[in-house]
């Protein structure tokens, strides 16, 4: 039984930024705080990957369930 929690909805700006995620354990994060946890190996089943421009960035795992991508998580 793992103790790292797993994002299960999020929350995005009108231009379609993630800039929010809720934990199944109720808990609302902001986006930079979630990469530091990610970061840290709080959360499972994401990853911090890094954009062209050097901005950092939460994603899922690759598993090949599109449903799991952030971007396809439920909004709150």
């Amino acid at each position: 039984m793992s103790d790292k929690s797993k994002v299960i909805k999020v929350k995005k700006n009108p231009q379609g930024d993630i800039t929010d995620v809720m934990l199944d354990n109720g808990n609302v994060y902001s986006i930079d705080e979630a990469i530091t946890m990610a970061k840290d190996d709080l959360i499972e089943g994401v990853n911090v990957g890094k954009a062209k421009n050097g901005r950092e960035y939460l994603r899922s795992n690759p598993n090949g369930n599109e449903g799991d991508n952030l971007d396809n998580k439920p909004i709150f």
